[in-house]
């Protein structure tokens, strides 16, 4: 899923977060999404997906906590560059609930501008 809000933030969520009713409220929120089958990419890695989303200008959404973290850290050594990475745990709530705190996270960067960043995605 690929995003984009009103400001030109942009969002490449992870093929495990392409849910139906979080992409319906995303976009009912204004943010263009194309997830990673609509980009034909359901059958990259997780390397693969991060490199894509950078080249596209675009923020990674995945619950792939551990890996993403892991290239996040390793991205950061070579001084490679990502456009930012959004981590959510697996948790109970609705896709509405959902995507207000996606929104919050890439409002809360100074300019919307999420480069070479990881934010957790809080509980509430």
């Amino acid at each position: 899923m690929r995003t984009t809000r009103r400001d030109g933030t942009e969002v490449l969520p992870r093929r495990g977060h392409a849910v139906r009713g979080l992409i319906q409220a995303l976009r009912s929120r204004e943010v263009s999404l194309l997830t990673t089958s609509e980009a034909g990419r359901s059958k990259q890695g997780d390397e693969e997906q991060l490199r894509f989303a950078a080249t596209q200008g675009r923020v990674l959404l995945t619950s792939n906590i551990a890996d993403f973290v892991r290239l996040h850290t390793e991205w950061l050594k070579t001084g490679a560059s990502h456009c930012g990475i959004i981590l959510i745990r697996q948790q109970n709530g609705g896709p509405g609930e959902l995507a207000r705190r996606i929104i919050r996270v890439l409002a809360q960067c100074p300019g919307g501008d999420m480069r070479d960043r990881i934010e957790f995605l809080s509980a509430n």
